[in-house]
């Protein structure tokens, strides 16, 4: 697993969508790789460590390359095994009690 330090700008707001929803699913606010995400774009910027121009241009990327859907509040992530291989994506550090995804 890569650390947080050493990921690209897209594959730490990556790491961040795909854990959001494991941990939101876990409690049931998420399913079907949909949850609610009432962050603005200097939200995610703040979280990792980015500019929120940056932040723009991962979003437009992710969404370009067909890995999420983000508007209205609500956050989808249209291609699971893609956006997780993007940022190499471990679940079982979250020691969540769920199945696989």
């Amino acid at each position: 697993m890569t650390s947080m330090g050493r990921r690209s700008a897209g594959a730490s707001v990556a790491h961040l969508f795909c854990e959001l929803y494991l941990k939101l699913e876990v409690v049931g606010l998420a399913r079907d790789h949909t949850y609610q995400l009432p962050l603005t774009q200097q939200d995610v910027g703040d979280a990792r460590g980015l500019s929120n121009v940056h932040v723009n241009r991962v979003l437009r990327d992710l969404r370009e390359s067909g890995l999420i859907s983000w508007r209205r509040g609500g956050l989808e992530i249209t291609d699971w095994q893609e956006l997780a291989k993007l940022c190499d994506f471990d679940p079982t550090y979250l020691h969540l009690d769920r199945g696989a995804t």
